[in-house]
């Protein structure tokens, strides 16, 4: 940091420091969240003809195996419902549906708190902007007649300078939000969907005539 940019930040005064660190928090779960969001996207038509194609050559260990081996809330749907092939419709249809409610909140998690930071950090600014009025008004007050624009100058820069970062880090934090909230959405609709695919093929068209022992159920 230059010594022009570090003194323009310290005419901030200590609003300035939180939001900074809040802009560093959003930063941090922002990109946590982006890159777990995409690790767990995968191409799910492919991948569910694959399961297909291992479950009509009667491979189930290995689709299981393939289960574990992608990452994703998808996968974990595909692998429970595998593992209940062997149960009536609504038994199947219960352990798919309590696996997909059971991804989602991880899906979820961490996005709340960046939409409090976007909500957060402008009241942070107005705050900033209040005590720098504050100060300017309480130094015109101390210097009475004699006050000048100078001494002045300090309490409007603290004021406009709150202002403008409060609102730097709440645009993008609320972007952000609204990104991870997209995928999140994806997610789940691939999640219903490929559920409900899996469901069809299992009930109509690869109905095992036994629980498999390789299932552990």
């Amino acid at each position: 940091m230059t010594a022009f940019s570090y003194s323009l930040f310290a005419k901030g005064g200590p609003v300035m420091w939180l939001l900074v660190l809040v802009g560093i928090a959003g930063l941090v779960i922002f990109v946590e969240r982006a890159l777990y969001l995409h690790r767990g996207q995968i191409r799910s038509t492919e991948f569910l003809n694959g399961i297909k194609n291992l479950l009509q050559r009667d491979r189930l260990m290995e689709a299981l195996t393939l289960c574990e081996d992608t990452p994703g809330p998808v996968a974990a749907v595909v692998k429970t419902g595998l593992r209940h092939s062997a149960d009536d419709e609504q038994g199947l249809r219960f352990a798919v549906q309590e696996a997909a409610l059971t991804e989602i909140p991880a899906l979820e998690r961490r996005i709340g708190a960046l939409a409090a930071i976007a909500q957060i950090a402008p009241l942070l600014g107005l705050l900033g902007t209040l005590l720098g009025m504050i100060k300017t008004f309480w130094l015109f007050n101390q210097s009475g007649n004699y006050a000048t624009p100078a001494v002045l100058a300090g309490g409007v820069w603290e004021a406009l300078l709150t202002a403008a970062v409060g609102l730097a880090v709440a645009i993008p934090a609320h972007l952000g939000r609204h990104f991870l909230t997209g995928r999140v959405r994806a997610l789940v609709h691939d999640m219903e969907w490929v559920g409900n695919e899996l469901m069809r093929y299992l009930l109509r068209e690869h109905r095992p005539s036994k629980r498999p022992e390789e299932t552990g159920q």
